[in-house]
C-alpha cells in the first residue's frame, strides 16, 4: 500500500512545469490531478488538467480514464485542506428516552472524519504504487498563489498538452525562479510571476531591464567545458540576495535553462542556506528534474563548496552528478 503525503503548492507548480522535449503534462502516466470539490466549484474554475472526482450514493468513484498503478504523480485537492490529521465533526448523541431529548444541555458525541481530499486519498493509496499526495491548502491556497493556472477547461486534447508552455520553475517560493531564454522574453510569464530582476547567463539578450545594472546581471558566457563560471558565483549570490532583501522577484536563466543557470542557482542555495553542494543540488533537482550542468560547472561548484565550508564535502564522482 502506498503512502499518503502532503504536497506543497510550490511542488505542484513545479510538477506542472516540468519538461522533457515537450511539457511532461503530455505524458499520459505523468500526472493525475484530482479535484474532489463540488461540481459547481469545479465548473467555476479548477487547476489546469484536473479531473473532477464524481460520487455515487455518497461514495467517491475511482476515475476509469487513468491507470493509477502507472501514474508517477497522483495529487488530490479539495477547497482548503491544511492538515492530514482528522477533522472533528460533532453529532448530537442519540437519546433513548423522550425526557432526555427535552434537556437543555444535550450531550454531544465526537466523531472523527477526514476532510474530502484526505478521505479520497485514503482510498487511492490502495490503487497506486507511488505515494498519493494531498495538496496543502487546497484549491483556495494554490489558486491564490498561481491564479494563472486556473481554468474552466475540462477536456485537454493531446496536441494542446504538447503545445502547453511551461513556466520557469520555482526555486525559492515567490522569490527566485529558474528558466530559459524564451521564458525570460515571455511578457505574460513576466507579468504573472511579477519578475523584477534578471540574472542572464547566456550570450543572448532580452527586452527587459536593458541598461539597468540594478535589475539586470548579464554574464556573457558560453556553455562549454572551458567556461569559468566560478569567478561569478559570489557576484551572482550578492546580486540575488540583495533583491531578496528588497522583496524583488528574480528570474535566473540561460539559453535552455539546464546548465549555466542551474549551476548559478545551486551556487546561490549553497551560499544563501549555508548548505553543501549535495543538499543544494538535491533541492534544485527536485524543482527541475531535467537539470544537466556540464561537468566543468560541477567541478567549479565543488570548489565553491570548499570556499564556503573550508573543505570538500560532496563526492561528485557519484552518478547523480
Amino acid at each position: 500500500m502506498a503512502d499518503l503525503l502532503f504536497c506543497e503548492p510550490t511542488e505542484l507548480y513545479n510538477i506542472l512545469n516540468q519538461v522533457s522535449k515537450l511539457s511532461r503534462l503530455a505524458e499520459p502516466n505523468y500526472l493525475c490531478l484530482l479535484d474532489v470539490r463540488s461540481k459547481r466549484q469545479y465548473d467555476e474554475s479548477h487547476v489546469i488538467t484536473a479531473l473532477r472526482v464524481k460520487k455515487r450514493d455518497h461514495q467517491y468513484l475511482i476515475p476509469e480514464s487513468v491507470d493509477l498503478e502507472c501514474v508517477r504523480y497522483c495529487i488530490v485537492y479539495d477547497s482548503n485542506t491544511s492538515s492530514l490529521e482528522l477533522c472533528i465533526r460533532r453529532q448530537l448523541e442519540e437519546e433513548e428516552e423522550e425526557e432526555e431529548v427535552e434537556r437543555e444541555d444535550k450531550e454531544e458525541d465526537t466523531e472523527l472524519l477526514p476532510g474530502p481530499a484526505v478521505e479520497f486519498g485514503q482510498i487511492l493509496i490502495h490503487f497506486t504504487r507511488q505515494p498519493v499526495y494531498v495538496l496543502r491548502g487546497g484549491y483556495e491556497c494554490f489558486s491564490g498563489m498561481y491564479h494563472f493556472f486556473r481554468t474552466q477547461k475540462i477536456i485537454w486534447m493531446p496536441q494542446e498538452l504538447d503545445a502547453f508552455q511551461p513556466y520557469p520553475v520555482e526555486i525559492l517560493p515567490g522569490r527566485v525562479y529558474l528558466g530559459k531564454i524564451s521564458q525570460a522574453c515571455n511578457a505574460k510569464m513576466h507579468k504573472d510571476l511579477k519578475i523584477e530582476a534578471h540574472v542572464n547567463i547566456s550570450m543572448e539578450t532580452t527586452p527587459y531591464f536593458i541598461g539597468n545594472a540594478d535589475k539586470l546581471l548579464h554574464i556573457k558566457l558560453e556553455d562549454s567545458p572551458d567556461t569559468l563560471l566560478f569567478d561569478y558565483f559570489r557576484h551572482i549570490c550578492h546580486f540575488i540576495e540583495l533583491h531578496l532583501r528588497l522583496h524583488s522577484v528574480v528570474l535566473v536563466f540561460s539559453t535552455r535553462g539546464i546548465s549555466r543557470s542551474v549551476a548559478a542557482v545551486v551556487a546561490l542555495l549553497m551560499h544563501y542556506n549555508e548548505e553543501t553542494l549535495k543538499r543544494s543540488w538535491a533541492q534544485v533537482k527536485k524543482c527541475k528534474t531535467n537539470m544537466r550542468p556540464n561537468r566543468a560547472f560541477v567541478a567549479q561548484l565543488l570548489e565553491w563548496e570548499k570556499v564556503l565550508h573550508g573543505e570538500y564535502l560532496t563526492d561528485i564522482s557519484e552518478p547523480i552528478y
